[in-house]
């Protein structure tokens, strides 16, 4: 049976030899590979007019964690912790989402991914959780500590498609964020919680399957429901694979 091609945009950053490459994360490649789909990487530069052809050609699509979305894409002010803001990238990935959604493909997304995802429903974002969220938990832990550190227990919410995903009530997550959902977009619900009440996963009912969660499975596939979450999505690339080719 052919493999499910999965493309993940890969934004632009300049390496210690000051030269600009395109990049992905290589724990997001793997956890795809080993969940058996066939990873590609798009370049954030390529031009939005083709983004519906792109779109069409692909079984699924993965957004992986990154730099900050530009406030002003959601029409908020800037904080002094926002970092790595890449207008190429937010352009790009804002189209690319909705292109998704429009044909109603498989999307998963993680970190800054799902903050992606429900900017591009028309959501926003707290710019700073520590700022904007009175009695919020500590979500920022990085880079001082390892990425798959274990920081907080997400409660997931029972009867969601979400719940029937990771089959437990309650994962245990690693947290490398600063900020976080605010209003949920349009079609999209929240459906995991920190205790804080900091919203750690969307689902979006009306679509086949796009899920984004707020921190990193890629780095805890020692757990089944992390692995669950890449396995579910590879098989929904798979049947897009077989409806589509």
């Amino acid at each position: 049976m052919k493999k499910p091609i999965i493309a993940i945009p890969a934004g632009h950053i300049v390496n210690k030899s000051g030269v600009k490459v395109y990049q992905s994360p290589w724990m997001d490649v793997n956890a795809i590979l080993t969940a058996g789909g066939l990873p590609v990487l798009l370049p954030a530069a390529l031009p939005l007019d083709e983004i519906p052809a792109l779109v069409a050609q692909y079984d699924g699509f993965y957004l992986s964690g990154g730099g900050d979305i530009n406030p002003e894409v959601y029409g908020e002010e800037s904080h002094e912790r926002v970092y790595g803001v890449n207008p190429e990238r937010d352009a790009f990935e804002l189209a690319f989402v909705r292109q998704i959604i429009l044909q109603d493909k498989p999307l998963l997304t993680v970190c800054r991914g799902t903050q992606m995802l429900n900017v591009a429903c028309g959501g926003t974002l707290y710019v700073h959780i520590a700022s904007h969220i009175p009695g919020a938990k500590k979500h920022d832990w990085w880079p001082s500590y390892k990425r798959n550190k274990l920081v907080h227990d997400v409660s997931v919410t029972a009867g969601s498609r979400f719940a029937k995903i990771v089959e437990v009530p309650v994962l245990h997550t690693n947290s490398l964020h600063h900020q976080s959902i605010n209003r949920v977009g349009d079609g999209l619900q929240s459906v995991a919680f920190a205790s804080d009440g900091v919203i750690e996963a969307l689902e979006y009912p009306d679509k086949g399957f796009i899920f984004g969660v707020q921190w990193h499975p890629e780095w805890l596939q020692d757990q089944q429901p992390m692995r669950a979450i890449y396995h579910e999505f590879v098989r929904a690339c798979l049947e897009d694979n077989g409806t589509q080719r």
